[in-house]
């Protein structure tokens, strides 16, 4: 499954940087095979390494997520190590166009230090078990005074044949603009990379801000099983 690693860094940056600025998000269809895919799914709930989360039905949806610690298996620590070299550079070049101050460290261990320093230390990446009925709400994991501008999520069952709806959704609220729906029709073993919270819009007037959140909508059976891999902790 680490052999996934390369696939990432082998990965066509400047399409994907560009994907990112157009739509908010980049498809990265079967960067895992099937079987490893599966492997994963099938491996949800059962370390010991894991906290599991009930949702209630409320704001926040209905199902199970399984957080990482700071130590996650594999593949996903590696993963996380792999993306960020690369997405930190399309971090700052974000931070440019907005005419921000921030700017987000070459390698991940840097950023993680930067994490503890403002008091953010509770990970958030996870696995998520939606079985029929439930869902997840929409969101955004932008607390904190180190916000990574990216995530990476990824299913490991099978549309149709696992289980039906589920569909990975986004929004983007733009000024004085209707939300923009959009549905990421991944598929086992594909990933993608989503925008957390904000990214900049060309405008006439130069660039603004526009705000995302991202959802996973109602299960209609069987049991749908993805991961979240989020850069920065929360407090």
């Amino acid at each position: 499954m680490t052999s996934s690693t390369t696939a990432i860094d082998r990965l066509d940056w400047a399409d994907l940087g560009e994907q990112l600025d157009r739509e908010g998000y980049a498809l990265l269809p079967r960067l895992l095979l099937p079987e490893h895919a599966r492997q994963a799914g099938r491996e949800a709930g059962m370390s010991n390494a894991l906290r599991r989360v009930t949702l209630a039905v409320d704001d926040a949806g209905r199902g199970e997520l399984f957080y990482f610690g700071g130590d996650l298996p594999a593949p996903w620590m590696a993963w996380r190590i792999a993306f960020y070299r690369h997405l930190a550079v399309i971090a700052n070049r974000w931070s440019e166009s907005l005419d921000a101050d921030r700017r987000y460290p070459a390698e991940l261990d840097a950023f993680v230090r930067l994490n503890r320093e403002a008091g953010q230390t509770q990970p958030q990446s996870h696995l998520n078990r939606l079985l029929d009925g439930d869902y997840l709400a929409l969101h955004q994991r932008a607390d904190g005074e180190q916000v990574f501008p990216f995530q990476v999520v990824a299913l490991l069952t099978e549309p149709g044949r696992d289980f039906h709806g589920g569909e990975f959704v986004m929004t983007e609220q733009r000024p004085r603009m209707q939300s923009r729906p959009m549905v990421l029709p991944l598929t086992l073993g594909d990933a993608a990379i989503i925008s957390t919270a904000q990214r900049p819009v060309k405008g006439s007037a130069g660039y603004y801000r526009v705000n995302l959140k991202h959802a996973i909508s109602r299960v209609r059976g069987g049991e749908r099983i993805g991961v979240e891999l989020s850069f920065h902790d929360a407090c």
